[in-house]
C-alpha cells in the first residue's frame, strides 16, 4: 500500500500541516517512501456520508448502478453512502440487501450501507424482514420506505418498536399521500399561477408531528428524511427540546432552489418533496446552522432519459445530488468547515452507525478523507458527470469548490480530481 505525505494541507479549515497517510489510517510516521502531494491551499475534510443516495440497482441499471453511483460519490468527497431500498426488487429480505452490499464492495470507491425497507414490498401494509436485514451480512441498521410514507401510524408504531431491539432506526419520507393525491409542485402562490395542482406544506408537517410521538411513546429512533418546510422545522424544535430521539436531514437542492423554478416548467426541477419558498429556504438554513437539522443528505436521485425528458405531469420526481452537494453547502454555508464536517461526515456516520468513518484527521484515525480546493470554480457539465443520469439542476451553473482527492481506508478513491477506477 502506497504511504501517502499530504503537504501544506488545512485540516478542518486549520493551520497548514503536514498529513502522513500509511497502511490505511493517519501516521507520524515520515520514516521510508511517501508519495508527495502538495496540499496548499487545499482543505482536509473527515471523508463525507450521505444518509440518503439512490443507487437503483437492481433493477433499473439504465438509470444507475452501485458501481456508476458509487463513482459519482468518490468523486463528490464522498467515503460511505446509505442506498435506499427502493430497487427492484425491493431492498425488503436479507437476500436483496446483501446483494447492494456485495456489489458496493465489489466496486470498492465507497463503503455501500443498504437501508432495508420498512415494509414488504413498500405498499406500507405488512412489516418487512426487519431482523433478518439487521443480522445479515448487510448489518442493515436504516430502515425506509422512502418514495412512500408509513402512512398507518399502528404499522409506524409496531416498526419503532421492532427496531429498538437491535438499535434500528426508522427513516421517514414525511408525506400524508391523502393530502398529496396528485400534487404537481409545492401549494401555494407559484402552484395558483401556473394551475398546477398543489402539494401542501402541512402533509409534510403532519407526518413529522405524529411520528415524533410515536418515537416518543416508544422510546426509540426516528430520522426524518428531506426536510422541506419551515413548520417542519419547528415540529423538529419543538420535538428535539423535549428530548425526542429524532433527527432530521435536508437535501442541497431544498437550501437553495425555490418553487419559482416550476415556472419554467422543466422537470429537471420537479423533486419529491417538492421546491417550496424562499421562506422555507431560510427557515432550513437557519435550522442546519442551528443543529435542528442534523445532517445534509443529497437524495441523489437518478432517472433515465426518458423519465425526465417529457411533460411536467408525467416525469419522474428526483435530481442527481452526489457530485455536486459539497460546492452547494460551499455556497450556502461558505468557509464554515468544522460546521460542514460535521452536517456532512460526523453526525452522518454516527446516525448510521458506520465506524471509521465521520472521524477527527488524527494519528490513528482511518484514513478516510477528502481533499477540498475552496478556490477553484467550476461549470456543471452533466456531460462530464460520473452517473449514468444526467438530470442535475445545476446544469451550467457556476459552483464553488472542486474535490481532489478522496481516500478510502489510505487508498485514493480520486487523485487530481479524476476517478481512479
Amino acid at each position: 500500500m502506497t504511504a501517502y505525505l499530504l503537504k501544506g494541507v488545512s485540516v478542518v479549515g486549520g493551520s497548514p500541516t503536514d498529513l502522513i497517510i500509511r497502511d490505511g489510517v493517519i501516521s507520524s510516521d515520515r520514516s521510508g517512501a511517501l508519495e508527495e502531494i502538495d496540499a496548499a491551499g487545499l482543505v482536509a475534510l473527515p471523508g463525507l456520508v450521505d444518509l440518503h443516495t439512490h443507487l437503483r440497482e437492481p433493477g433499473r441499471e439504465d438509470a444507475e448502478t452501485v458501481e456508476t453511483g458509487s463513482r459519482a460519490a468518490a468523486l463528490g468527497g464522498y467515503t460511505a453512502v446509505c442506498a435506499m431500498a427502493n430497487t427492484s426488487p425491493v431492498a425488503d429480505t436479507a437476500g436483496v440487501v446483501e446483494q447492494v452490499w456485495r456489489l458496493g464492495r465489489e466496486a470498492g470507491l465507497v463503503d455501500v450501507q443498504p437501508i432495508g425497507a420498512v415494509t414488504v414490498g413498500l405498499a406500507g401494509k405488512q412489516l418487512a424482514e426487519l431482523g433478518a436485514m439487521a443480522t445479515s451480512a448487510a448489518n442493515v441498521r436504516i430502515f425506509s420506505d422512502d418514495g412512500f410514507c408509513v402512512a398507518d401510524p399502528r404499522l409506524m408504531r409496531r416498526a419503532l418498536e421492532y427496531v429498538k431491539a437491535f438499535d434500528g432506526i426508522i427513516a421517514q419520507h414525511a408525506e400524508e399521500p391523502r393530502l398529496t393525491e396528485g400534487a404537481q409542485m409545492h401549494e401555494g402562490e407559484v402552484s395558483t399561477r401556473l394551475g398546477l395542482t398543489g402539494w401542501p406544506a402541512v402533509a409534510e408537517e403532519a407526518i413529522i408531528a405524529r411520528d415524533v410521538l410515536l418515537a416518543e411513546h416508544v422510546g426509540s429512533r426516528l430520522h426524518v428524511c428531506h426536510v422541506s418546510t419551515a413548520g417542519s422545522v419547528e415540529v423538529l424544535r419543538q420535538a428535539k427540546a423535549r428530548g425526542v430521539l429524532v433527527t432530521a436531514e435536508v437535501t442541497p437542492h431544498h437550501l437553495l432552489l425555490t418553487d419559482e423554478l416550476a415556472a419554467s416548467y422543466d422537470p429537471v426541477f420537479k423533486v419529491n418533496p417538492p421546491l417550496r419558498t424562499a421562506g422555507d429556504v431560510a427557515a432550513l438554513r437557519e435550522a442546519l446552522v442551528e443543529g435542528v437539522i442534523d445532517v445534509v443528505a443529497t437524495d441523489h436521485a437518478p432517472h433515465a432519459v426518458e423519465d425526465k425528458e417529457c411533460e411536467w405531469a408525467y416525469a419522474r420526481p428526483g435530481m442527481l445530488g452526489l457530485e455536486t452537494a459539497l460546492s452547494i453547502v460551499l455556497s450556502v454555508l461558505g468557509d464554515r468547515w468544522d460546521l460542514i464536517a460535521d452536517r456532512m461526515s460526523r453526525t452522518p456516520a454516527r446516525i448510521a452507525r458506520l465506524a471509521g468513518h465521520g472521524t477527527d484527521l488524527a494519528v490513528g484515525s482511518p484514513a478516510n478523507l477528502t481533499l477540498v480546493d475552496p478556490s477553484a470554480r467550476r461549470v456543471v457539465d452533466p456531460a462530464e458527470l460520473a452517473s449514468r443520469s444526467r438530470n442535475t439542476p445545476y446544469s451550467g451553473t457556476t459552483l464553488p469548490g472542486r474535490i481532489v482527492a478522496t481516500f478510502l481506508r489510505g487508498e485514493p478513491t480520486v487523485l487530481d480530481g479524476k476517478a481512479v477506477k
